[in-house]
């Protein structure tokens, strides 16, 4: 897993959203960025990452900001995850890991003693020319928001 740094130009995409439209990286172009990677939808960390989000989106938008959330879940079950939580924000099914893996949020985690390969809940702010301008990978689920806001200040 090779990780990004601030920077870096952020690797592009296009994954269909929870609602199975294409979506990609250059549909932001011109806009900043909130990407974040979590590993499934509607269990507690994704959901408490995904409502604080949510709950941010006036201020994000307000600094410019837009947010999109990605997992290997399909679209459905993403569907399902955004009419549950009220989330209003793009959720990207990335089935393959492809994406993930680009970001570098595809890799070894470890549970009860055993090792696997997963997502590695992270978050990057990407600016208005797609460069990366934060990157926090193992991100606590609660800290997307305050990083962004943090470097957005």
């Amino acid at each position: 897993m090779e990780k990004l740094n601030v920077g870096d130009k952020a690797p592009a995409f296009s994954l269909a959203d929870q609602d199975g439209n294409p979506t990609s990286l250059a549909d932001f172009r011109g806009r900043r960025l909130l990407l974040y990677f979590y590993p499934k939808a509607d269990t507690p960390g994704c959901t408490k990452q995904a409502c604080s989000v949510r709950d941010a989106m006036e201020d994000l938008s307000d600094a410019g900001v837009t947010a999109v959330g990605i997992s290997p879940d399909k679209p459905d079950k993403q569907k399902k995850f955004d009419d549950k939580y009220e989330l209003g924000f793009p959720l990207l099914a990335d089935p393959d890991h492809k994406v993930a893996q680009a970001y570098g949020a595809w890799g070894e985690k470890s549970m009860y003693g055993k090792t696997y390969e997963g997502i590695i809940r992270s978050s990057f702010l990407i600016d208005e020319k797609g460069d990366i301008l934060h990157v926090a990978y193992k991100v606590k689920p609660l800290e997307t928001v305050p990083n962004a806001r943090q470097v957005l200040a």
